[in-house]
């Protein structure tokens, strides 16, 4: 039987009473159900398997049809904390009319030109079905609705041959973004390499990263970014995120990522893109100091937060969410 834990709860209970209080005062008790009513699900499961994967995403697959694609990170070779590849391949074989989905990068490596991408793909074991590496044909402007950075953003030109897409993401640090979740999956995953990132970025060029944009800036241009994707596929978009070997460096690090000092959590998933990023952010901060040090620094060093409170402002999810244990 599921279990189903608020996410005040799930933080800490006295928060409860607290709120309780608070809006009895504005309203009466019938404002505190009607505020659980407007929680976000998000689901839960230790089960980091294939099983636990396709249980998962059976939560919340209802809007998932036609043509999909699966936005995973490819990594550089042989990164040691990439997802497995069972797992992926377990979902991609459940979905019907689908395949992977990727986009070239803006910094120089091993997945910057549609060639080298290819070699990597196959190196790290993503070549058990189609991967489209979307900008591989150029790209095309998509509206960003209501931005203050952006009003339209760059996306790899595939992107508009799906009719849905489940955003299936390496929960972890991140060198800029602080942490990548489902957000910076499709923010920076979604932009094609040699435009939309660099307009993510502020880059002027795709050497000197310590000229790239930095800090709040930056994750609010993430933000804006992801909102054109989410916006584009409405209600047939979906969030999985997988809280396994969080090393407080991303899959863009290959070999080169820190070592990792967290517990893996489980997969965490949801129809909405703040809820499941928020959850994932309240279960690592749940970790010891010792697991949690290295990658609360990360996170709050680059003012990733901004990614959930700028998603808060644009009206992109819900930071309020029951989460649901499988």
């Amino acid at each position: 039987m599921a279990n189903n834990i608020s996410r005040r709860n799930f933080l800490q209970t006295g928060a409860v009473a607290l709120g309780t209080v608070a809006v009895s005062r504005f309203g009466g008790i019938s404002n505190v159900f009607a505020a659980q009513q407007e929680q976000s699900q998000v689901f839960f499961t230790k089960d980091i398997s294939a099983a636990g994967l396709l249980q998962i995403y059976s939560k919340i697959n209802q809007g998932i049809t036609g043509k999909v694609g699966i936005k995973v990170h490819t990594g550089e070779p042989h990164g040691p904390n990439i997802l497995p590849r069972d797992l992926v391949k377990a979902l991609q074989q459940r979905i019907a009319n689908s395949n992977l989905v990727e986009t070239n990068t803006l910094y120089k490596g091993k997945r910057q030109t549609t060639a080298d991408h290819r070699e990597t793909i196959r190196i790290n074991g993503w070549d058990f079905c189609p991967v489209d590496i979307m900008d591989e044909d150029g790209a095309v402007m998509i509206p960003v609705k209501g931005g203050k950075h952006f009003k339209e953003m760059s996306v790899g030109k595939h992107m508009l041959a799906y009719d849905s897409m489940v955003v299936l993401t390496h929960f972890k640090g991140h060198a800029m973004g602080g942490f990548g979740g489902s957000l910076k999956n499709i923010a920076i995953g979604c932009a094609d390499g040699p435009i939309g990132k660099k307009m993510v970025h502020a880059a002027p060029d795709n050497e000197h990263y310590e000229s790239w944009l930095k800090g709040e800036p930056f994750q609010e241009n993430m933000v804006e970014s992801a909102k054109a994707t989410m916006d584009h596929f409405g209600t047939r978009i979906v969030y999985i995120n997988v809280l396994r070997n969080m090393s407080v460096d991303c899959d863009c690090a290959g070999t080169m990522a820190a070592p990792v000092k967290a517990r893996n959590l489980g997969i965490l998933a949801s129809t909405d893109l703040l809820a499941v990023d928020q959850a994932s952010i309240d279960m690592v901060y749940k970790l010891p100091e010792a697991e949690l040090h290295d990658l609360k620094e990360r996170i709050e060093s680059r003012k990733g937060l901004r990614q959930l409170s700028y998603m808060k402002e644009m009206k992109m999810g819900n930071d309020q969410y029951k989460l649901i244990t499988l």
